[in-house]
């Protein structure tokens, strides 16, 4: 069944999760980031925090700490979800 065969009979939901990267740069090349999941639910939001630092040796590109601390970031905000997916699993009954 295609997604809009789902939609058609109602069956299908769409839900709107939203994530909020923070982005914080010390101004010596250390760069923090956080990832802040908001599901709409009751359940806590989700957190994943991501760093990066410059080498001496490279170019002062701050856009690339940004992009290092928020994916990873963005990474351990994904493995925090699948191992709250995986709990989620082993207390439902099968």
């Amino acid at each position: 069944m295609s997604a809009r065969d789902c939609r058609e009979a109602g069956s299908m939901s769409t839900k709107h999760w939203t994530v909020d990267i923070t982005i914080d740069d010390d101004g010596s090349g250390r760069t923090q980031a956080h990832a802040r999941l908001d599901t709409g639910a009751t359940t806590p939001a989700m957190r994943g925090d991501g760093r990066a630092a410059r080498s001496r040796f490279d170019e002062d590109v701050p856009a690339i700490g940004d992009e290092l601390a928020a994916g990873r970031a963005l990474v351990e905000l994904g493995q925090r979800l699948l191992a709250q997916a995986d709990a989620d699993l082993e207390r439902t009954p099968a």
